[in-house]
């Protein structure tokens, strides 16, 4: 336990922070899951754009770091543009 005022804030402070860190990335968690999920094409390509806005802003508040964002967004891109190509190709056949 703190023993000074100026210990006692920067708990509350910390237990403050922590809660929206692992706010932001449960929320980023549902939103990649969904991308993997039966939604339509369509669908996920407008929530390509909202995920890309989540991870921007999380990487900008330091949640996760700029790198880990720009991964993910490369898988989550990769991944839609593969479903995409299976997609296009079994119209095709």
């Amino acid at each position: 336990m703190p023993n000074h005022k100026s210990c006692e804030k920067r708990v509350r402070q910390d237990a403050k922070r922590q809660a929206r860190n692992n706010y932001v990335r449960k929320t980023l968690k549902t939103l990649s899951k969904k991308m993997t999920s039966e939604l339509s094409l369509e669908e996920k390509k407008t929530l390509l754009d909202e995920v890309y806005s989540q991870l921007d802003k999380a990487a900008k508040k330091g949640v996760i770091h700029k790198g880990t964002a720009s991964r993910r967004k490369a898988r989550i891109a990769a991944y839609l543009n593969k479903e995409i190509a299976l997609t296009q190709q079994s119209a095709t056949e």
